[in-house]
């Protein structure tokens, strides 16, 4: 698609405050494929007064027609598919397929599920001798990262919409074409004018001016638990609601029962997909003493397989930063069995699948988040000491478990701090709740839980 030179504010393009323009980049080939204009914090005013404006006219339409709204821009994004996987493929470097799969196929998924939603949601309620109403928050600030960028703001847009809210949405700077994309499809589908408006811009800057706008009066914000906290204590500080789904460590346990063959191979695919830059993949592998052998064997094997099936990380900067963390592992001790720091081409912010054995829990590998292809393999003595290594970080966002018993695994499942676990390969839910424990964030998107983000109660006694 051809870049737009200005902001969707108020249902129309309309030239920015001023002229700092973003350079977009393919991290495949490092190559200029646009540029999109840096909002200041006057653009970000200018929309948020148009979403100011158009929220009582949107918070007083029937829910009915919010979904018929929905509806439509489910299936403008169904017809414009094609176009959204090569657009993400040549701003984020994903492979083709995994565009149109997963970065193209789940927004389309999450749209029609809000679509449902909206119908069906019961926005009014008898409790006793009260009727209770749920009501739109007001005017949401979506803050949204750059690793999944149309799912990351369909899951924020689609149910405030629901809800009745209207949005001013600041993208990520490295894929603000996926963006833009998204705004023309709202506008085809009929939106009204200021219901839902999009600036693009740096974080400090843009970023910033919306979370701080006295006019914004809930910020959805995914990203980085540093950038979170900030967030949280701008909205804290003026009393404003936040959501905020951060980072992630997440431990896949396979217990001794498991099929090792499966656990760890599923368990290589989860943290290579995306090219690894998923918050909440399954970075920490915890295998039983008496299988970490084999298992180790496994993991640098199907690892192997990832070479050339991989696409780039999102930038130089990124890439840099999970070498350094590659660096860090073989410094602090740990034994690469697949991968490394090199980049294994010479063009592109190409980063090697990696895996490391022989991980201990207080290794910075184990700890921190890399969003890189990086997996660390760690050992364990029994159940008691897996779940204090699985527990062992301040994340607690995902997590899977391996067992032949479902029972077994359920039940140390419900044990772990995280706020979603896979059992045995369980499969994505588009409408259940994601989000995390501890300090991978506040709130949940997705389903009801996530309409329920967007809305604040009123009770009537009769």
């Amino acid at each position: 698609m051809k870049a737009h030179d200005g902001m969707y504010i108020d249902g129309a393009w309309r030239p920015a405050a001023g002229r700092d323009a973003i350079e977009v980049v393919n991290p495949a080939d490092e190559q200029v494929i646009g540029t999109v204009p840096a909002g200041s914090a006057e653009d970000v005013d200018a929309a948020v007064r148009a979403a100011r404006a158009a929220l009582p006219g949107w918070a007083a339409t029937p829910p009915a027609e919010r979904a018929a709204r929905l509806t439509a821009l489910r299936d403008v994004l169904v017809a414009r598919k094609d176009e959204i996987a090569e657009t993400v493929t040549a701003e984020l470097g994903s492979p083709l397929p995994f565009s149109q799969t997963v970065h193209a196929g789940v927004p389309i998924a999450v749209a029609g599920s809000y679509a449902e939603l909206a119908a069906t949601y019961a926005f009014e309620e008898k409790v006793g001798n009260s009727t209770v109403y749920h009501e739109p928050v007001g005017v949401v600030g979506a803050i949204t990262p750059w690793n999944y960028p149309l799912h990351q703001i369909v899951a924020k847009v689609a149910p405030a919409l629901a809800a009745g809210c209207t949005i001013v949405l600041k993208p990520a700077e490295d894929t603000p074409l996926t963006a833009q994309l998204f705004a023309e499809a709202v506008h085809e589908a009929g939106v009204p004018a200021g219901v839902f408006n999009l600036v693009t811009g740096l974080g400090p800057v843009a970023g910033q001016a919306l979370a701080e706008h006295p006019d914004v009066d809930l910020v959805s914000f995914t990203g980085s638990t540093a950038v979170g906290k900030r967030i949280g204590a701008v909205a804290g500080a003026a009393i404003k609601k936040v959501a905020l789904e951060l980072g992630g460590k997440s431990a896949n346990v396979i217990l001794p029962s498991a099929d090792l063959a499966k656990a760890v191979g599923v368990g290589v695919a989860n943290v290579m997909s995306n090219s690894g830059q998923t918050c909440s993949a399954w970075t920490r592998m915890l295998v039983h003493s008496s299988q970490y052998d084999e298992a180790v064997e496994l993991a640098a094997a199907a690892a192997a397989k990832y070479g050339d099936r991989i696409g780039p990380v999102v930038n130089a900067k990124q890439q840099a930063r999970v070498r350094g963390y590659i660096e860090k592992g073989i410094a602090e001790g740990a034994r690469l069995v697949a991968g490394g720091p090199e980049s294994p081409r010479e063009k592109g912010y190409f980063v090697s699948p990696t895996v490391f054995a022989d991980v201990t829990p207080d290794m910075t590998i184990a700890q921190e988040e890399i969003f890189g292809p990086v997996l660390s393999i760690l050992r364990y003595e029994d159940e008691e000491d897996a779940l204090r290594i699985a527990n062992g970080t301040v994340y607690g966002l995902a997590g899977a478990v391996w067992a032949a018993d479902e029972a077994e695994a359920v039940a140390f499942a419900r044990r772990m701090d995280t706020g979603q676990v896979d059992i045995n390969g369980g499969r994505f839910n588009p409408r259940a709740p994601f989000g995390g424990y501890k300090q991978s964030g506040v709130g949940r998107e997705l389903g009801a839980h996530g309409l329920a983000e967007y809305l604040q109660t009123k009770s009537l006694q009769f």
